[in-house]
């Protein structure tokens, strides 16, 4: 179809997601009735109707929805192909790009993929801080070869292989009536009040489970969005803090704090490396089977395929 070009296919994009012919030729710099040419020639090509227009707009049909992933699928590819040629030129080898939660970046996987840039300097790693539903998509979409996160979300039809474990752990000041117990149950954590991390939902989430399971309510004195504003909340004696533990051993000296190990099973926290089951780049492979050996995830068995089912090379298994 030769209506389906890159620039059309971008343009048909830029509608869909803005929902407006004029708010997409904005976007993309062209006037609209330029972009109503290309999407009434694609309509005429495909022999079906791919929005139907409005006053206020435009809204997408079946038929445009279909378009529209295949549309942003092509298009990614099209933008990796540039990006790694251009890789080629600057005598870069690759390039590899992951997708990792907050807790992910915060632990282990850095180090992890510092010791891969070692080894392979011709591969270039482009590492995110994400969400763990943005980690997911994310591959899913095609925006991430790798994503790297806690297992507690619906990966869908991604290949999942075990990475690192943490445990979680709840801080308290010195001084504070838990802080010389060396492991405690969350439900004696909820006698004290509580600072919320917000950019940790899915552990809030938890947390409310856990308390209303033993009848209990969870108490949040003060809400903030990251883990080291938590950390100055609890080091200043406000609230008491569920965060992972290794995570905060790293600064407990410094900050006066005493971390004391949660006994509840959910505490427990499994990570896991997420990829498409369409194949991986020979540096993405290589990546993948360097994280899960930094991990020891050769002793445990893979939740999904084995990795050669999503086109790691004989060779390097």
């Amino acid at each position: 179809m030769r209506s389906f070009d890159p620039v059309s296919l971008r343009l048909f994009v830029a509608v869909c997601e803005e929902g407006n012919i004029a708010a997409a030729a904005q976007r993309e710099a062209i006037v609209p009735s330029a972009v109503s040419k290309r999407l009434a020639q694609m309509e005429s090509e495909a022999g079906v109707r791919l929005f139907e227009r409005g006053r206020r707009g435009v809204t997408i049909t079946a038929a445009g929805e279909a378009l529209w992933r295949y549309a942003r699928e092509s298009l990614q590819m099209l933008d990796r192909i540039k990006s790694d040629l251009g890789a080629f030129a600057q005598g870069v080898q690759g390039q590899v790009r992951v997708f990792g939660s907050k807790s992910a970046l915060a632990q282990f996987l850095p180090n992890d993929i510092g010791r891969f840039a070692k080894m392979y300097r011709d591969v270039r790693v482009s590492l995110e801080e994400r969400e763990i539903w943005e980690v997911v998509r994310g591959v899913e979409e095609g925006r991430a070869d790798i994503g790297v996160c806690w297992d507690a979300v619906d990966f869908r039809d991604l290949t999942l292989f075990p990475y690192h474990r943490d445990h979680l752990a709840v801080v308290v000041p010195e001084g504070h009536p838990l802080a010389s117990r060396d492991s405690v149950a969350f439900i004696e954590t909820l006698d004290y009040e509580h600072v919320e991390i917000l950019a940790r939902s899915i552990l809030q989430q938890r947390q409310r489970s856990a308390a209303g399971a033993a009848g209990k309510q969870l108490i949040h004195r003060i809400q903030v969005s990251t883990v080291d504003a938590a950390y100055r909340i609890v080091a200043a004696g406000l609230a008491v803090a569920i965060v992972p533990g290794e995570e905060a051993r790293a600064v407990q000296q410094a900050l006066g704090l005493t971390v004391i190990r949660l006994t509840d099973s959910w505490a427990r926290r499994q990570f896991v490396i997420s990829v498409r089951n369409r194949g991986l780049s020979l540096p993405a492979s290589l990546l993948v089977e360097n994280l899960r050996d930094a991990a020891g995830a050769a002793n445990i068995e893979p939740r999904a395929r084995p990795m050669s089912a999503v086109g790691l090379p004989s060779d390097v298994r």
